[in-house]
């Protein structure tokens, strides 16, 4: 009996213990449940089939025990059991498999297939015997709850969820909707399954309703949401806080700090969150209910402070504009209830703004809509008032639009239906302005047009110079079609749109003639007097003033206009140009002209010497540039057509020519300005230089300041003339060169005149000079040898009228004072100039005058110190000799040994080495 107790406990087991025991099993234990309730009723059926169960049922049959009907209850009840446990393991493995696969999904793909798993669970209800039960039906969704839950939890990786709040709480905010979006899938998976179990059973009388209230299914799940749906207003929140860093720096000073430092708050606070140690995930975790539940309190309190700001802030909007631009910099947390509630009444008074200014919209149309044409200088005045009235349109839109934008902060508003009858009230005064503008504008156009297409494209002014005839008009008529172009709205009448078909190529028409008639100005009006009779000729030939008298005949409306302005307009452009290049060669010719004139023959060298310009150099220079005008002259017969015989052409050579000859004539002003003034006695600065030489004549200049410098001078000028002369002649009724016809200029013969009498003046200083320094010339003239031999015989020398004087030998004093002259005047030689200006502009080198003057007064003073030192070397020898044979030592000698020695001391003489060393002895 033990045993029957035993199973009747096994088959009383029910899989809803679990739950009814307050735990949360998952589908599996379900599942589990069932294989192994069929798995041991397997085994007590085979127990109960058994030789010896049937024995003891023989024995209590036989013995009519009272246990008989309890063995034969129990032999029916596991029979009853076990069709049970195998009806329904073979219906709940569909569910089995489905759930299993939907465990190995990646958790996005979760919310698509709730619906296969809720339809597996309706076909358990609808084909199993047993489990079509409420109860049963009941635990099974309890317990897919609570396996999507875990799952879930799971991937929102419990305790890091509120890792990334204060930094970036959007990925994870992401995961937090997918989430209750999956587990809202679920339930509204149960409820399309619940309808179709409903209509299965209309259609089916045997398939049971599910009648069960569906709290008892979600009651836990709904619970789960609640609490996820609070971490998702957390994370919300946390996302539009954190916009606040973005807009602290717009603003004032006081916003921008009042808005950080509430921004600075709310880190504090999501930095708390951010640190918990527990499970966000897990609904009934009170510690972080706690925490959460103090940081929606915070919250509440900075968005008071939030409030206050933005209160201020929308008190200082002077327009709307403002105020919109308030709402949209923080319209992410406007929504916010406190927030909201808070600033609604600032509405009012925006929304009052609002009609201001579309009031001020429409004073401005009536003010001004008489003077829109006046607003755009550059623009067609009817375009003008259109544009000027489009501009207003876009101002009433634009403030709508900020109408539109206020309206976040109160959508039930009474003022919006206002706001849009204004605005339709502007829309309609714009659109009746515009109309009537058009009206207008077609109206005007239309006979402009029709003046136009009537008159001759060109005519001749007062001056008689031919122009394009109505330019003005027609380019503001042109400048108005362009725009109708873009105003397809714009009505065109007859006029108006026969040019406006043919704009295209009156454009092409005017554009050519403007150009033509330009060019054609450019060749008559800017003719030259050389070059007007081959102009003539030029249009002569090409019948131009006839063709353009044809054109005078065409009006901007007649037929082949194009085609007749496009044959006229060549012919002036090929004139133009011949014409054009022609005077560009003049130019060119000019240039060259221009530039002898500036061309530097004669140059200083450094600051003070003439220095003759390298004059093959200059020559070559001139002769090309010669070859270049006979060149550019020809080229120019050949542009302009004309014949060597013709007059005009002769006239055009010979005013050629005198240009030439000008600009050769200011080539040898220039330079004999520049010989002028550099010798011109104020200029004070060196022109020429001459070296003063002393040679057995005397006295010379090198180069000579007679001939020489003369010589010099006369080539420089000669070399003036050849550059004149280089040129080929361009007149061909003109036979000589140049220079003859420069040689007779009386201004260049005057200039050379003016050179020579210069010269002639620092000839006669540079006279007066060499008269100053005769004064030495007695020291190369005088014999040395004849003034020695006089001194030694009467201590001096003799003067010209003394044929006969007393012998008085020299003494030492006598070659003191001689030796003491000398070195006075090489003293006096010595501080004479090295450099000498004469006239101010012609340099004397002295230097070798003096080196040379030196070299004689060295030459006399060695005279007498070469017979001292003979004096002193005869008496060391006598004394040499004396000592020799021993005689005493009386001085054979003249001068006194030690006397001498100490003369030729003080005037600088050193003593030979063997006298030295004989002294020394």
């Amino acid at each position: 009996m033990e045993w029957v107790k035993l199973v009747s406990e096994v088959l009383q087991q029910d899989s809803s213990q679990l739950v009814l025991d307050g735990l949360e099993p998952l589908p599996s234990e379900e599942f589990n449940f069932w294989r192994s309730r069929l798995r041991n009723l397997h085994f007590i059926q085979e127990q109960l089939m058994s030789s010896r169960a049937q024995q003891v049922l023989s024995i209590a049959q036989r013995a009519e025990s009272v246990y008989l009907s309890s063995l034969r209850d129990l032999h029916t009840d596991v029979q009853k059991g076990l069709d049970e446990a195998e009806d329904v393991a073979r219906n709940l493995k569909p569910v089995q498999q489905e759930l299993e696969k939907l465990q190995q999904m990646k958790y996005h793909q979760l919310g698509n297939n709730m619906a296969a798993v809720m339809e597996e669970v309706r076909l358990v209800w609808i084909k199993s015997e047993f489990y079509c039960r409420p109860c049963r039906v009941v635990v099974l969704l309890q317990e897919i709850c609570t396996l999507f839950i875990q799952m879930s939890r799971s991937f929102l990786l419990g305790k890091d969820l509120m890792r990334t709040l204060g930094s970036e709480p959007g990925q994870k905010m992401e995961d937090v909707t997918l989430v209750i979006w999956t587990l809202n899938s679920l339930k509204e998976a149960f409820r399309l399954c619940r309808t179709q179990v409903e209509v299965d059973q209309r259609q089916d009388g045997d398939t049971r309703s599910w009648d069960f209230p569906s709290y008892l299914v979600f009651f836990r799940l709904d619970h789960f949401l609640l609490h996820l749906q609070g971490i998702q207003e957390v994370f919300s929140v946390s996302l539009q806080l954190h916009q606040l860093d973005r807009t602290a720096s717009v603003g004032g000073r006081m916003w921008t700090d009042a808005i950080q430092e509430v921004y600075q708050d709310f880190l504090c606070h999501v930095t708390v969150l951010c640190d918990l140690t527990c499970d966000p995930t897990n609904p009934d975790d009170q510690s972080f209910l706690k925490h959460l539940s103090q940081f929606w309190v915070q919250v509440s309190d900075l968005e008071r402070r939030l409030a206050s700001v933005l209160s201020r802030a929308f008190e200082d909007c002077c327009i709307s504009s403002s105020g919109a631009k308030l709402v949209k910099m923080f319209g992410f947390i406007l929504d916010r209830p406190l927030i909201h509630d808070q600033l609604r009444p600032y509405l009012v008074r925006l929304e009052e703004m609002v009609l201001e200014e579309l009031d001020q919209i429409e004073s401005l149309f009536f003010s001004e809509r008489k003077e829109s044409d006046t607003f755009c200088m550059f623009t067609p005045s009817h375009a003008a008032g259109l544009c000027w009235s489009q501009q207003l349109r876009r101002r009433a839109e634009t403030t709508l639009n900020h109408h539109r934008t206020l309206q976040q902060l109160d959508q039930d508003s009474g003022v919006s239906e206002l706001v849009l009858q204004r605005f339709h009230l502007i829309e309609d005064l714009l659109r009746h302005f515009r109309d009537g503008l058009r009206t207008e504008w077609s109206s005007l156009l239309d006979s402009d047009c029709g003046f136009i297409l009537e008159q001759p494209v060109i005519q001749k002014n007062q001056q008689g110079m031919l122009g394009v005839n109505c330019s003005n008009t027609l380019h503001v008529v042109l400048r108005e079609l362009r725009y109708v172009s873009r105003k397809t709205d714009l009505e065109l009448r007859p006029n108006a749109a026969r040019l406006f078909t043919c704009r295209d190529d009156i454009t092409r028409s005017y554009l050519s003639l403007s150009h033509m008639v330009s060019c054609y100005k450019q060749v008559v009006g800017g003719v030259l007097t050389e070059d007007f009779s081959l102009i003539q000729d030029q249009l002569q030939d090409l019948d131009l003033n006839q063709n353009l008298s044809e054109l005078h005949r065409y009006t901007w409306g007649s037929e082949g206009l194009q085609q007749q302005v496009e044959q006229n307009r060549d012919m002036v452009l090929l004139l133009h140009s011949t014409v054009s290049q022609a005077r560009a060669n003049m130019d060119a010719m000019t240039r060259i002209i221009q530039g002898w004139a500036k061309l530097h023959l004669l140059e200083r060298s450094g600051e003070s010497l003439l220095e003759v310009r390298d004059m093959e150099q200059s020559y070559r220079h001139i002769r090309e540039e010669g070859e270049e005008l006979l060149r550019l002259t020809q080229v120019n017969r050949s542009l302009y057509g004309a014949k060597d015989s013709s007059e005009s052409w002769i006239m055009y050579l010979e005013h050629l020519d005198d240009k030439v000859q000008d600009g050769l004539f200011q080539l040898a002003l220039r330079s004999m300005h520049f010989l002028l003034d550099n010798m011109n006695p104020q200029s004070c600065c060196t022109f020429v230089t001459v070296s003063l030489q002393l040679r057995e004549t005397g006295s010379v200049f090198e180069p000579s300041v007679g001939v020489g410098l003369s010589d010099l001078l006369q080539t420089i000028i000669s070399d003036i003339y050849t550059a004149t002369s280089l040129p080929l002649r361009i007149s061909v009724s003109r036979h000589s060169n140049y220079q003859v016809s420069l040689q007779q200029s009386s201004d260049l013969s005057a200039l050379q005149q003016e050179v020579k009498n210069r010269l002639l003046q620092v000839r006669e200083e540079a006279e007066r000079l060499l008269t100053r320094l005769d004064r030495y010339s007695y020291l190369w003239l005088s014999d040395r040898k004849r003034v020695m031999q006089e001194f030694l015989t009467y201590s001096r020398q003799l003067g010209p009228e003394e044929l006969e004087a007393e012998e008085t030998p020299p003494t030492l004093n006598d070659f003191q004072r001689e030796i003491n002259s000398l070195n006075t005047l090489r003293e006096e030689v010595d501080h004479l100039d090295d450099v000498i200006l004469l006239h101010s502009w012609l340099q004397v080198d002295l230097r070798a005058f003096k080196g040379s003057l030196l070299s004689v007064v060295y030459k006399w003073r060695h005279l007498y110190t070469d017979y001292l030192l003979h004096s002193v070397s005869e008496s060391l020898q006598q004394v040499t000799r004396h000592c020799d044979d021993d005689v005493g030592p009386a001085s054979l000698s003249s001068f006194p040994l030690t006397e001498t020695i100490i003369l030729l001391e003080a005037a600088g003489v050193q003593l030979p080495d063997h006298l030295s060393a004989q002294l020394q002895c």
